[in-house]
């Protein structure tokens, strides 16, 4: 099996690399990003790295060639960027994402393409919680850009161009690394930050809720999603993942039950309306009864989640600090 990543070398790209290097009967793997992974990478015969510009038509056909099987497509600008450069998000999240389809659709082969959508293609007057049947109402341009993205893919998947599946994200908490420009980036920033000794800061109310999942359960999401029968999904081949909701004070808490008074005491409350007013706007709860009738697991709460994030990456987190 040949499968190709897009947005390979970020951190969620990486992962699920990983778990299909060690899990399935891979022959060659491709990431494909905008840069190198500023990570190092397994020394593994089948796996690739090419860089390039995920809108740039050539180079995407040039890496989706003839044998590919499978493509996970997590190349995006995220949402804060996205909606400061309106011509930038388009370009990566629209124009990258028909590139990547185009690519697939003429190899003739039908190939699996798994897309990563999100929360944000909800928004507006929302109920207690959204799932599959939530109409698709984006109030920025990011949550507009993954909503256009599923019904490309359902359509494309209606054609018989490809065997599409596209599955709306959680938010991710946490992210290792250093912040990004989402909106959300405050949610793995107050917990990363603390735990590694560092000072962090909450834009936010404490009463401010959030729909979440791990990086672990998003991984193995996106495999299960990769997995499963075209038919398991029915007319519709976008999906909305189980997550679990939690408030802002309460995973400021868990800090503090994970890494006690002083790594609670590196949490600063600095409201910031532009984000307050985003993140409002977001769904607070998650319904997914077809995800999880398909095998789809959400994590426990985020004492689960944050001990996960000290058991995978923590020490390497303390290091790049």
């Amino acid at each position: 099996m040949r499968i190709v990543i897009t947005g390979g070398c970020g951190f969620l790209g990486q992962r699920v690399a990983l778990q299909l290097l060690a899990q399935r009967d891979v022959d060659g793997l491709v990431l494909f990003d905008n840069a190198p992974s500023t990570l190092p990478l397994p020394d593994d015969k089948r796996l690739k790295v090419v860089t390039g510009d995920i809108a740039d038509r050539e180079a995407v056909r040039r890496v989706i060639s003839t044998g590919t099987d499978s493509v996970f497509h997590l190349a995006a600008v995220v949402s804060g960027q996205a909606e400061a450069d309106t011509d930038l998000g388009y370009r990566v999240n629209l124009d990258g994402t028909r590139a990547v389809l185009d690519a697939c659709r003429a190899l003739g082969t039908c190939p699996r393409v798994v897309f990563a959508s999100s929360l944000a293609v909800y928004g507006g007057a929302l109920p207690p919680a959204v799932g599959d049947e939530t109409p698709l109402t984006p109030q920025a341009s990011y949550g507009t850009q993954k909503a256009i993205g599923e019904l490309l893919v359902n359509d494309y998947s209606r054609k018989g161009f490809i065997d599409g599946r596209a599955v709306r994200l959680p938010t991710v908490v946490v992210r290792p690394g250093r912040p990004n420009r989402a909106a959300s980036t405050f949610a793995s920033s107050m917990i990363r930050e603390p735990l590694a000794g560092r000072e962090a800061v909450c834009p936010v109310s404490p009463d401010t809720v959030m729909a979440l999942a791990s990086p672990r359960r998003i991984v193995a999401g996106l495999l299960h999603a990769h997995d499963l029968p075209a038919d398991a999904f029915g007319a519709s081949r976008s999906l909305q993942l189980p997550g679990f909701s939690v408030a802002v004070g309460e995973m400021a808490a868990a800090v503090g039950r994970a890494g006690g008074e002083a790594a609670y005491a590196r949490i600063y409350w600095e409201p910031d309306l532009q984000i307050q007013q985003i993140i409002s706007g977001w769904p607070q709860g998650l319904q997914a009864p077809r995800a999880e009738a398909l095998g789809f697991v959400a994590d426990s709460g985020i004492d689960e989640v944050i001990q996960a994030f000290i058991e995978d990456d923590l020490e390497m987190q303390k290091q790049l600090v």
